[in-house]
C-alpha cells in the first residue's frame, strides 16, 4: 500500500497526470515524509473516464464521507475542487487544479517524466514549480517545507552543473 502502488495503477492504466505536493518532491529526492498522493489529472473526457474506472477499482472513497459510500463521479472529475479520496492503495488527492488556478495543462510543461521499477511512466511537478507553489499558498505547514525544498533544489543543481 501507498503511493508507489497508486503511482504504478494509474500509470498503468494509462492516465494523463502529473504528481505534485509532497510525493512530488520526495520523489525528486527531498526527504520528507508524505501521506498521500496529490495528482493533477487532465480532464478530457476519455483521461476522466480511465481515472473513474480506476478509482471504481480501488474503492476510492471521500475522505470526509467516510464510511458511507461515496465514489467520485465522471462530472465530479471534470470540477476545478479537489477530490480527497482514500483507496484500497491508500490515500489520493485528485486535483483539477492547483494554487493561481493552475490546470494539468499548464503544469506539464513543468514537469518531468519518471517511472518507478523502470516501468509505467508518469509525470512530476519540478521542484522549481513545487516551490512557488508552496510559496503562494501561504499555509504555514507549505512554508515550513520551504528551506529544505530549496536545500535539495540546490545540491541537484550543483549536482548537475
Amino acid at each position: 500500500m501507498g503511493y508507489r502502488a497508486l503511482l504504478g495503477r494509474l500509470a498503468s492504466a494509462g492516465i494523463d497526470f502529473v504528481v505534485v505536493g509532497g510525493v512530488g518532491a520526495v520523489l525528486q529526492g527531498v526527504p520528507t515524509t508524505t501521506f498521500d498522493l496529490d495528482i493533477v489529472h487532465a480532464r478530457d473526457a476519455e483521461n476522466r473516464r480511465r481515472l473513474h474506472d480506476l478509482l471504481a477499482s480501488l474503492e476510492a472513497r471521500y475522505r470526509q464521507h467516510l464510511p458511507r459510500i461515496l465514489t467520485p463521479t465522471l462530472e465530479d472529475l471534470d470540477s476545478d475542487g479537489h477530490l480527497l479520496l482514500v483507496t484500497s492503495e491508500g490515500p489520493l488527492d485528485v486535483l483539477g487544479t492547483v494554487t493561481g488556478g493552475r490546470r494539468y495543462e499548464d503544469l506539464v510543461e513543468h514537469s518531468t517524466t519518471m517511472t518507478l521499477g523502470g516501468e509505467h511512466a508518469f509525470r512530476v511537478l519540478d521542484l522549481e514549480t513545487i516551490i512557488e507553489l508552496e510559496e503562494k499558498t501561504g499555509r504555514a505547514r507549505d512554508l515550513a517545507q520551504l528551506p529544505v525544498l530549496r536545500e535539495t533544489l540546490g545540491k541537484k543543481r550543483s549536482e548537475e552543473g
